[in-house]
């Protein structure tokens, strides 16, 4: 089970714990306060894993002691839960290397991490449930680089899904809607963020955007945490039974709201779906180059 630090992983580690399994759980840091509160609230049977999923090394560690622990009976499941986002601006303005660091972290980490364990999922017949997101299924606003990261994960596991019936290894995505989860709920973090992503820009695309474009997209998106949830149980429920079910659904889509949503994307025109994302989750002012009183001000001088 990866990204355990907070959130959905850390939550439905200490489930499946209290479930009676054993569970290999990955923190980015053994001495997190999440890697401490999961060594306080479970029993002996879990163990702490750390693992930083965008070094080989730390990968093939945890790949060794997992082997270790498991090669007379297999692994029954894994949860591809770690995932990765800094940046909420719009492509343009977002640095090739965000693009990369999710890459590296929500599809090439999970990536290696499945392949590594293959030969133990195969010889237990076992599960793999990924947590992805409804943003790799749609072009939310500012969310290019989080987004093209996570369809690059959903359209693996489709594969892995199709290509590993013959296992007898069951596959499923999670796509879970907005949850307060580590710092994707925190103003401080977005703010720092923001004001880093200020500073890197060139200036001729500053002149473009206007630095009040950046400023009003970070502002929209902490009015937008506001409905993030707090209870994270529909998810840890989605998980469980991605990995215990019979016969596990290919998708999951714990979360308020997904079935319009979902809806409109997939029946009604593009500009319908555009303008229903915009309203729902961030709709950006015009560019300042775009303004009228930019022309003006042109014109004038």
């Amino acid at each position: 089970l990866s990204g355990c630090d907070s959130g959905f992983g850390q939550a439905t580690a200490r489930h499946l714990d209290i479930m009676g399994f054993r569970v290999f759980a990955s923190v980015l840091d053994l001495q997190s306060p999440g890697a401490q509160e999961l060594r306080r609230s479970c029993s002996s049977r879990l163990t702490l894993l750390q693992m930083d999923l965008t070094k080989t090394e730390d990968i093939q560690r945890v790949l060794e002691h997992i082997q270790a622990h498991t090669n007379s009976t297999g692994l029954w499941g894994l949860v591809n839960n770690a995932g990765f986002n800094d940046t909420i601006a719009d492509a343009e303005l977002s640095p090739l290397g965000k693009f990369r660091a999710c890459m590296e972290v929500n599809f090439f980490g999970s990536l290696e991490l499945t392949k590594g364990l293959l030969p133990l999922l195969r010889s237990a017949g076992g599960r793999i449930v990924t947590v992805s997101s409804p943003a790799g299924d749609m072009p939310f606003p500012c969310l290019a680089a989080y987004g093209a990261s996570k369809a690059a994960l959903s359209l693996l596991m489709d594969t892995f899904r199709s290509e590993l019936q013959p296992w007898g290894i069951k596959v499923s995505l999670i796509l879970p809607g907005y949850y307060k989860t580590g710092t994707t709920c925190d103003p401080a973090f977005w703010n720092l963020q923001k004001q880093k992503l200020l500073a890197s820009l060139p200036q001729e695309l500053l002149q473009a955007y206007g630095e009040d474009y950046v400023e009003e997209i970070n502002q929209q998106f902490i009015q937008f945490m506001k409905v993030a949830v707090e209870d994270l149980s529909a998810v840890v429920n989605s998980i469980t039974e991605g990995l215990l079910a019979a016969n596990p659904a290919v998708r999951y889509y714990p979360g308020q709201g997904l079935g319009i949503m979902y809806f409109i994307h997939r029946y009604l025109p593009y500009f319908v779906r555009d303008l229903f994302l915009k309203g729902f989750f961030i709709n950006p002012k015009l560019p300042r180059a775009l303004r009228r009183e930019h022309h003006n001000d042109v014109k004038k001088a």
